[in-house]
């Protein structure tokens, strides 16, 4: 004999039953619509694509050290060959914030024969580094405190000092804050520069643009009496494998505007027929193809970390020098004491 339904089962089938023909009515009305014309797969929704995850972002060197200073215990770096000049430029983004992070611990293992210091921002400032090492030395005039500012310190005596343009209208209040300085030797001029940012938004493209021009024309006065070497903080990015992110900057931000790149262009390479020589971008030239060698990077968003970086820290020399030039390297591991690293070169003197 069967087992009687319990009050219980009876809900249960009662349910079921209500959801077979909750079931079959909606297929039915499926049915009447016009949409039951279209096939199975047209009536069927897309799936949604999965975005995919980024991979993390990694530095295109990972060897390359994100200490917060220059660490204590840096080691000499070798001495160039014999008979050579050792020439090091350095973008310190403020010497006092600098010396606290290890400005002299650089300039102790480095011990060029000539340092090139740009963004100073200080009109004069006493390191025993300095003062103990470089029986010369030189400051850029009318320097703003905590504005723009290069300085230039020589084991070598100068023939000549000259701070800025002199006799250049156009450009009085870009080299007001103390950008340039040339020294004159035997054999070759040394010029040290801090060239005009363009500006967050571009505001300052303009002053710029006349800062170049008048530096074109004042390196040309300068290469046709004797070789020029040029160094320093150039704020450009002359090629895309000078920058990590070139699409997300070309003609949007500073220094990587066609009117930026085609000043230092012209800079380099006269007109033809001018009767003037070209110079020559070092670094580029030693290596015509590496990628992710930077000599700047933002403090902003882990830029270091991450390898987002940018050239704008060059050694250019005069095309007739090059034969003489041993060897110019971006000294990568010098992190900490700047949002820059050091860029050298070893050129075969005397100067």
């Amino acid at each position: 004999m069967a087992p009687k339904r319990t009050s219980s089962k009876r809900a249960a089938l009662d349910e079921v039953t209500a959801l077979k023909e909750d079931k079959e009515a909606q297929v039915k009305a499926a049915k009447d619509s016009p949409l039951s014309e279209l096939s199975g797969s047209e009536r069927e929704e897309k799936p949604k694509k999965k975005r995919a995850k980024k991979p993390p972002v990694t530095p295109l060197d990972p060897s390359v050290p994100t200490n917060k200073e220059v660490p204590e215990d840096l080691s000499p770096f070798p001495r160039p060959p014999e008979g050579c000049v050792r020439i090091s430029a350095w973008n310190v983004a403020g010497l006092r914030a600098s010396e606290k992070k290890g400005f002299s611990r650089y300039v102790n293992a480095e011990d060029a024969d000539i340092l090139v210091v740009t963004e100073t921002k200080v009109p004069e400032l006493s390191l025993p580094a300095l003062d103990d090492r470089y029986e010369y030395r030189y400051w850029g005039d009318h320097v703003k405190k905590g504005h723009a500012g290069t300085a230039i310190f020589s084991k070598i005596k100068p023939l000549n000092v000259t701070r800025g343009f002199q006799a250049s209208e156009e450009v009085t209040a870009a080299d007001s804050e103390g950008r340039m300085i040339t020294l004159e030797f035997e054999n070759s001029y040394v010029v040290g520069t801090y060239v005009p940012n363009a500006g967050n938004g571009l505001k300052t493209l303009p002053e710029k643009e006349k800062w170049n021009r008048a530096f074109e024309v004042y390196l040309r006065e300068l290469d046709a009496k004797k070789p020029v070497i040029w160094c320093g903080d150039l704020n450009v990015v002359p090629t895309p494998i000078d920058i990590r992110n070139w699409k997300t900057n070309y003609n949007k931000s500073a220094g990587c505007t066609d009117a930026e790149i085609d000043g230092f262009k012209a800079q380099l390479d006269p007109e033809e027929g001018s009767g003037h020589q070209r110079l020559v971008d070092v670094w580029r030239e030693k290596h015509p193809d590496l990628e992710g060698h930077y000599t700047y990077y933002s403090y902003k968003f882990q830029c270091r970390e991450k390898g987002i970086g940018w050239r704008l820290d060059y050694q250019v020399v005069s095309e007739r020098l090059l034969p003489n030039v041993k060897a110019c390297e971006i000294r990568a591991e010098i992190w900490g004491a700047s949002d820059h690293v050091p860029i050298v070169l070893d050129i075969e003197g005397p100067l």
